[in-house]
């Protein structure tokens, strides 16, 4: 007991200096967009395609685009970013197997723990942006939609490339979740789902310009938005 108790001790000051490390990293790099999907999509996928052009508009917008470092969709998003000359963050974790970081990556910064590599996707970021992907890409989709449910973060967007993909989840939600009064209606109006790039920077940039001039997110527009 007492080796563990150690364990755990020192177990915290890995904890913290992870946390330092990402905080200095990141302070200075401005607003920020996080994108998130799969690994295991190819470069010359269309997904792929699709979100080297949104993280090109983005930096072009002067947003910073982070990314999980990895393959797939994260290269993408960090590639894009490089390729328009704007800031590409790349925040990598240790895995047994599939993570390997991209080489696009202006500020890299390397985790152990989930949990704190999570806290930076979101502490910095004024929007999500979700390809489609697998656990990991839902596990950061639903964590973002819970904080931002609870009020426990300032309200952002969270916008779904690729209807295809999106729309069946999104009726399962409407048909079960919100019929059953597990969610209310406004939980579903959370997201936004489109196609194409330009659709992703429209909303990104309306909602940024309207955090800037002091307009709430509960008081603007409330237009249809594609869900």
């Amino acid at each position: 007991m007492e080796d563990l108790a150690k364990s755990d001790t020192w177990r915290v000051f890995r904890i913290m200096a992870e946390l330092v490390e990402g905080f200095e990293a990141l302070n200075n790099i401005g607003p920020a967009v996080t994108i998130f999907g799969s690994a295991r999509l190819k470069p010359g996928s269309p997904y792929y395609n699709k979100c080297l052009k949104v993280s090109e508009h983005l930096a072009k917008d002067g947003f910073a685009v982070i990314s999980g470092g990895g393959p797939g969709i994260m290269e993408a998003a960090n590639k894009g970013a490089q390729n328009a000359n704007g800031t590409s963050v790349g925040l990598n974790i240790e895995l047994p197997m599939e993570q390997t970081s991209n080489n696009f990556q202006d500020i890299q910064v390397d985790f152990r723990y989930f949990f704190v590599r999570k806290l930076m996707f979101v502490k910095y970021a004024v929007a999500y942006v979700i390809f489609p992907g697998g656990f990991g890409t839902m596990d950061e989709l639903f964590e973002a939609l819970t904080l931002i449910q609870t009020k426990k973060i300032r309200s952002f967007p969270v916008v779904l490339v690729g209807r295809d993909y999106w729309q069946g989840m999104i009726d399962w939600m409407k048909n079960s979740l919100l019929d059953m009064g597990a969610i209310n209606a406004e939980d579903i109006d959370l997201m936004h789902i489109v196609d194409e790039p330009e659709e992703v920077c429209a909303i990104i940039n309306k909602r940024y310009k309207d955090r800037l001039s002091g307009i709430h997110p509960d008081r603007r527009d409330k237009t249809k938005k594609g869900v």
